[in-house]
């Protein structure tokens, strides 16, 4: 079997989801078209020698409908022979998109992928491919009280786990701190790719446009929930109604990539890999806890890898919300140091698509930076799933 290997992975800064933030004004097709040059000129890789391009997308309706893996890919001035395609696992679609590259190399399909992401909350707002119907239909014979929302999860996970507004709000703010102090030093400047396109240079965002290195614990805890339901009060009693938007993943837009080759494609261009893939797994959760799964999903890859937790240099637990990864730190009893150190989520935007390899990009270059050998990553997942992938630095 191939060992598959990253050779790169970039990102796009973050960008506000909403009219007037930094990347509002691209489309989601040349965002990710710009991250892929990016990607292919930082590695003088021939883009012609690309097997696949393999692009995780949440919300694929206007902008973002019709594959725009393969949009992005033409935009892009990569060889029309260059195949691509769109996938959707929720939040960690091109987490998946990940996956099944690099599984796609070792089973021998493959020598070089790139896997990506891209959403632009901005221009296609979340939910925006519902339409006028409701796609949980079919669901009413088996759930007949009704799934809810993922912000009700959230809710539902921190009265399960007894984590208060105060846990919340302080992780919060860590989050921000964490990652402003990171960005003052210059610890994403590897990671941050300009988006550029034949005509030129589209955006010099370069800086987290969602990190807010004032917040502090006094200023949100005057926010109001975000998501109390008067409604739901009777039906789930427990809810303290704790969640806010400063301590959940802000809207955002950015796109990410990460390519991957068989170790052997990589030495004989002369390509030095950055780390290895050791472990894979994907598992299915409640979904109406549907944030949990990534309890499963982790317990799930470490008996595959025949890893301990404490093997793991640092934990990348999506911060779709707090309540998140306190659940997932409390459950495994795992090193606060370690989780998420760049930051996550909260501060550095949740663009849903693009999350994935955003988040194996930070890890990847945390690795480096600290010379860690393994890293996990793991992302819940709307309807109630998660990935889970472990990284060795080489």
């Amino acid at each position: 079997m191939a060992n598959a290997v990253i050779v790169d992975v970039v990102r796009s800064a973050s960008g506000r989801g909403k009219p007037g933030g930094a990347l509002a004004d691209i489309s989601p097709g040349i965002m990710l078209a710009g991250v892929l040059r990016e990607l292919l000129r930082r590695n003088d890789a021939d883009p012609a020698g690309v097997d696949d391009v393999i692009a995780g997308c949440v919300s694929q309706s206007g902008e973002q409908a019709s594959n725009i893996a393969r949009t992005a890919v033409l935009a892009a001035g990569m060889p029309e022979s260059v195949p691509a395609t769109t996938i959707d696992r929720q939040c960690g679609s091109s987490q998946q998109a990940v996956h099944f590259a690099a599984q796609g190399i070792m089973a021998g399909v493959y020598d070089t992928v790139i896997a990506c992401g891209v959403e632009s909350m901005s221009r296609v707002p979340i939910r925006s491919n519902f339409q006028d119907h409701d796609p949980f239909a079919p669901l009413a014979r088996r759930y007949p009280e009704g799934l809810v929302g993922q912000g009700i999860s959230a809710e539902l996970i921190a009265a399960q786990w007894k984590l208060s507004r105060e846990e919340l709000d302080s992780y919060a703010v860590d989050s921000h701190r964490k990652a402003a102090a990171i960005a003052a030093s210059g610890g994403f400047d590897n990671e941050i790719v300009k988006l550029q396109t034949d005509e030129g240079m589209v955006s010099n965002h370069t800086v987290d446009e969602t990190v807010r290195p004032q917040t502090d614990v006094e200023g949100l805890a005057r926010l109001r929930p975000a998501f109390e339901d008067p409604s739901l009060t009777a039906r789930f009693p427990q809810i303290q109604w704790c969640v806010t938007a400063g301590n959940s993943s802000p809207l955002t837009d950015g796109a990410s990539a990460a390519l991957i080759m068989s170790e052997e494609r990589a030495n004989r261009l002369g390509l030095r890999p950055r780390a290895r893939f050791h472990s894979f797994a994907v598992t299915g959760s409640d979904p109406m806890l549907m944030l949990t799964g990534v309890i499963p999903a982790t317990q799930k890859i470490l008996a595959q890898s025949g890893l301990k937790l404490d093997d793991i240099d640092a934990y990348e637990v999506n911060e779709a919300f707090a309540s998140v990864p306190l659940m997932w730190q409390r459950e495994f009893g795992a090193d606060p140091e370690r989780l998420n150190p760049k930051g996550g989520a909260i501060a550095l935007g949740h663009p849903l698509g693009a999350s994935g390899t955003r988040l194996l990009t930070t890890l990847v270059n945390h690795l480096e930076a600290t010379g860690g050998r393994y890293g996990l990553q793991t992302m819940c997942e709307g309807g109630g799933m998660a990935n889970a992938t472990i990284i060795e630095r080489i």
